[in-house]
This record gives C-alpha cells, sequence and structure tokens, in this order.
C-alpha cells in the first residue's frame, strides 16, 4: 500500500517511480479520488459536529423557553439526521475506491534497482562454484529420476499435472534437505522456527499484497479460506494490526510448510519434472525491522540462502532483478539461481526480497521509535532458504552419476540414516 501523503506532496515523483515499472501516470487520479473522499469527510465531521451542538442547543432553548427556537433546531438536527445515512454510504464508498486503487498499484522500486522490462535485463553480480566437468552426457531429472523415486505418473493419477508422489530412498533425500535447511536457518543464522497455519483468511493475503490482484494463482477452500502459497503470508502476519516492541526488533522468523499455487501464469511452463509444482515445500525466511535495518537484513537474509547453496557444493549465481522482473510487493529482490547440467543453464532457487514499508502498511504493522510519540511502519522482508523441491533437482542432477546413481552431499550425511547414495531401483 502506498503513502496517500507522500504522493499528495510528491506526485512528479512518484510518477517517475512507476513508471520505471512500467506503469502511465497515475498520480491524478489518485488525488482526485483523495480530494473526492476528503470532501465528503469533511462535510460528514461537520455535520456530526453541527448535529452535536444543535442537539445542545435545544436543551437550552427550552430552558430560556424560547419554543421556537428549539423546534427550529429540532428541525435542523432532524434534517441532519436525515442525510447522515447517505453521507456514511458516501464517505465508506469513496474510502474504498481509494483503497483499491492504491491496492493495486505495486511498490515502487529502490532507487538502485535497474531499469529493464523482464528476465533478460537482470543483472548477474556474482557467480560462486565452478560448474561440474561430466565425463558422460548429464541427464533430465526427470529422465533418470524416476528410477530413484520420483514417482511422476501416481503423484499425476491422484491429483493431475503438477503432482508427484516422492518414495523411498527420494522420500528421505527431499526430508533431508528440508530438515538441514530448517534446522541451519533456526541453529546457525538466528531466525526463530516457527510452525503457522497453512489456511489463511482474505486480510492475511491482502496484506502481503496476493490479493486481490493474485487471486487466480492461488487455491481457496470452500469456506473461503485459502492455502498459502508460501509460508510469507503466515509469517508476516504474524504482526498485522499490532505495534511491535522496539526492543524485540529485528523479528526473523523462518518455517518449512507445503506451499499451494495453481501457476495459472505458467502455462506451458516446466511441464515436465520436479521444478514447478501445483504443492511443493519451502524454507521461508522473514524478517520484520525497522526501517534503518532493512537493507542489512537484505544482505544478511541473501546470505543465509547462499549459505546453503555453498554447503551443499551447488554451483550458483547472485542477481539483482530489474524493476520489470520483481515482483508485485517488493521495492529490491536479489535471486539465486542455481546450475542445472542438463539444461545448461541456470535457474531461479530462491528470491529474497525487501518490500520496505509495502506490506506493513496494508497490515497495520508498526512500532514507535525511542523518545517519539507517534508510531511509524516496519519494515518487512522474506525470501527463500531454499525452494526443497528445486534443490532436490539440483543436487539429483549435479551428484548424478554415469550408472543412474546419484551420491548424496556430506553434508546431509546426519539426515540420511547412512544412505550415501541413491542407486536406481
Amino acid at each position: 500500500m502506498h503513502d496517500i501523503r507522500f504522493i499528495r506532496e510528491n506526485p512528479a515523483a512518484f510518477d517517475a517511480a512507476l513508471a520505471r515499472r512500467g506503469f502511465a501516470p497515475l498520480s491524478a487520479d489518485i488525488l482526485a479520488a483523495d480530494e473526492k473522499n476528503r470532501a465528503v469527510k469533511t462535510q460528514l465531521q461537520q455535520d456530526q459536529a453541527r448535529r452535536n451542538d444543535a442537539s445542545k442547543a435545544i436543551g437550552q432553548a427550552m430552558a430560556a423557553k424560547d419554543m421556537d427556537k428549539a423546534e427550529a433546531l429540532k428541525a435542523e438536527v432532524a434534517a441532519i439526521k436525515e442525510r447522515m445515512p447517505a453521507l456514511e454510504a458516501d464517505d465508506r464508498d469513496t474510502s474504498e475506491a481509494l483503497t483499491a486503487m492504491l491496492a493495486a498499484i505495486p511498490n515502487l522500486p529502490a532507487d538502485d534497482v535497474p531499469q529493464g522490462a523482464d528476465e533478460a535485463d537482470n543483472v548477474e553480480v556474482s557467480r560462486w562454484g565452478t560448474p561440474r566437468d561430466f565425463d558422460f552426457t548429464p541427464q533430465d531429472h526427470a529422465d533418470f529420476g524416476p528410477a530413484l523415486g520420483l514417482d511422476f505418473e501416481g503423484g499425476a493419477a491422484l491429483s493431475g499435472a503438477r503432482f508427484t508422489a516422492l518414495r523411498g530412498q527420494m522420500a528421505r533425500l527431499h526430508r533431508a534437505l528440508a530438515q538441514y535447511m530448517l534446522d541451519t536457518q533456526s541453529g546457525q543464522n538466528g531466525y526463530e522456527e516457527t510452525n503457522p497455519p497453512l489456511l489463511v483468511k482474505d486480510d492475511a493475503l491482502f496484506g502481503t499484497g496476493q490479493l486481490p490482484k493474485f487471486a487466480e494463482d492461488l487455491f481457496r477452500t470452500t469456506d473461503g479460506r485459502w492455502l498459502i502459497p508460501t509460508a510469507e503470508v503466515s509469517l508476516t502476519n504474524l504482526v498485522a494490526q499490532q505495534i511491535v516492541p522496539t526492543d524485540s526488533l529485528p523479528l526473523r522468523l523462518t518455517a518449512l510448510t507445503p506451499c499451494f499455487r495453481s501457476e495459472a501464469g505458467s502455462a506451458g511452463r516446466d511441464t515436465r519434472g520436479f521444478i514447478r509444482q501445483h504443492q511443493f515445500e519451502k524454507v521461508e525466511l522473514v524478517a520484520i525491522c525497522a526501517p534503518e535495518e532493512s537493507e542489512a537484513e537484505h544482505d544478511r537474509m541473501v546470505a543465509a540462502a547462499e549459505g546453503i547453496l555453498q554447503a551443499l557444493g551447488l554451483p550458483y549465481r547472485k542477481m539483482l532483478l530489474c524493476t520489470g522482473d520483481m515482483g508485485f510487493g517488493a521495492r529490491k529482490t536479489w535471486d539465486l539461481e542455481v546450475w542445472l547440467p542438463s539444461q545448461q543453464t541456470y535457474r531461479e532457487i530462491s528470491s529474497v526480497s525487501n518490500c520496505g514499508d509495502f506490506q506493513a502498511r496494508r497490515m497495520n504493522a508498526r512500532y514507535k521509535p525511542e523518545g517519539e510519540k507517534q508510531t511509524r511502519f516496519l519494515h518487512t522482508l522474506n525470501g527463500s532458504g531454499l525452494a526443497v523441491g528445486r534443490t532436490l533437482v539440483a543436487v539429483l542432477e549435479n551428484y548424478q552419476q554415469a550408472d543412474g546413481s546419484v551420491t548424496v552431499p556430506d553434508v546431509l550425511a546426519p539426515y540420511m540414516g547412512g544412505i550415501t547414495k541413491l542407486e536406481p531401483r
């Protein structure tokens, strides 16, 4: 959500920032809706004040036995009461219209975000690791994975396309990755392990920006709740409608949860394999902090995600997303892309975003700086640490052997119950 006061005071700057994200100027329409809303509120407040004053004056007139004045005042109060419901309805309508207008506009990009239209304009900042030099032609995980326990057919038979069952040693490796990530983020990197709800109400998804714009990407239950597309929704909304004590900041939270996405906007993309699923697991990282802390928290969160890839020995590159490729709620985003030998390219495995106060305004999440009377909006950040399914794919492809087996990374040994290699069945 955007600060209407900022738009009033800086309409040209607001439009210029939106233009970087490919939007036409909107400040004039927003300010017209704001002016209409304020005019209705002013009239409503004036009528309420006059009604109260006139009501008091009735008693005074009657005490003075000025019945003509008393009757005139009664008539005035009655007239005000008669038009009040219409004014109150206008107030609700104009407020909702302004809120809907502001809620549909994406976050403004940070100054250091590169200009661009799509992922082709993202900027590579660094690389880690060297892709393995295979002495055989590396295979796609979708081809050799079924012999190791990736049951694409069983998942599809149960639930349809983009659902997969993991069996035996494959399920164990998937669990090992998830446990390792969660243990590392909570035990070493200081994120508080959390087990949040997987079903949330409308307000939660509005707070983090998925609603109303991205409803088609979500799954909804028959009783009006929504399956979370990411634990970001549950974790970030734990501070919704709150004034968070300053001494508890920054809050750092992590959760391992299933995530559910309809993938409505990705028709035809990654239809083979385990990369893009309707149901998948992810270790999410969320930070909630004061504005002056958010840049440092962003760097810290990216490093926490990078550490997992480095420990697993998976080559990756770090990308700074351009204005046209950032998510709706982000003001700045780093992507980590892992090397997939079968595709001979890097694919996204973690996206780490600083949302500034964009989500906090939608959630009304605030804090009160020491020595100040007024509250301020918090800053929120989120990222993957990591997406478990995509990490599984990266391990399978980077550690595959010519005989169809897969060597288990050393760091996962404590979680694998003695299994050091996945063998074809």
